[in-house]
C-alpha cells in the first residue's frame, strides 16, 4: 500500500518568523500559522482556529524572515511530522508539526500584489469575454 504525507494549508503567521541557522550553516526558520475552521454552533457561524508550527529550511527559511511578518496571509505546502524529546526539566515532550517545502507569499487581505483592490476595473474599462484561442 502506498502512502502519502502531504499537508496543504492557508493561513496567517501569528508572530514574525524566526530564523536560525544549524552547526553546518543551515538557515532554519519557525513560523506560526493560524488557520480558520468555520463551525457552525446554534444559528451562528464561529471561527475555531487551528495554531500549527511550521518549520523552513535553506534559501526559503532566510526569505522568510526577511519578508513575512505577523499577520500575513501565506499558504504552506509540506510534510507532517511527529516528534518527541525530553525538556530541561525531564518531562516528556511531543508535538506535530508541519516541514514546509513551499511557502507562498500571499498579499495582505483586500489588496493584491500590485497594491491595489482586488478586481479593480478602472470606469471605461470592460472584461474581454473571448476566448483566447
Amino acid at each position: 500500500m502506498a502512502n502519502l504525507n502531504q499537508v496543504i494549508l492557508l493561513g496567517n503567521l501569528t508572530r514574525d518568523p524566526e530564523v536560525r541557522y544549524t552547526p553546518s550553516g543551515t538557515p532554519v526558520a519557525r513560523l506560526g500559522l493560524a488557520v480558520n475552521n468555520r463551525v457552525k454552533q446554534g444559528d451562528d457561524w464561529k471561527d475555531d482556529p487551528c495554531f500549527i508550527d511550521v518549520t523552513v529550511f535553506g534559501k526559503q527559511a532566510e526569505s522568510c524572515g526577511e519578508y513575512l511578518s505577523k499577520g500575513q496571509p501565506v499558504l504552506v505546502e509540506g510534510r507532517l511530522q511527529y516528534r518527541t524529546w525530553e525538556s530541561q526539566d525531564g518531562q516528556k515532550r511531543s508535538k506535530h508539526e508541519v516541514i514546509a517545502f513551499r511557502v507562498q507569499f500571499l498579499p495582505k487581505a483586500g489588496r493584491t500584489a500590485d497594491g491595489g483592490l482586488p478586481g479593480d476595473i478602472g470606469e471605461g474599462e470592460s472584461m474581454d469575454d473571448d476566448v483566447p484561442f
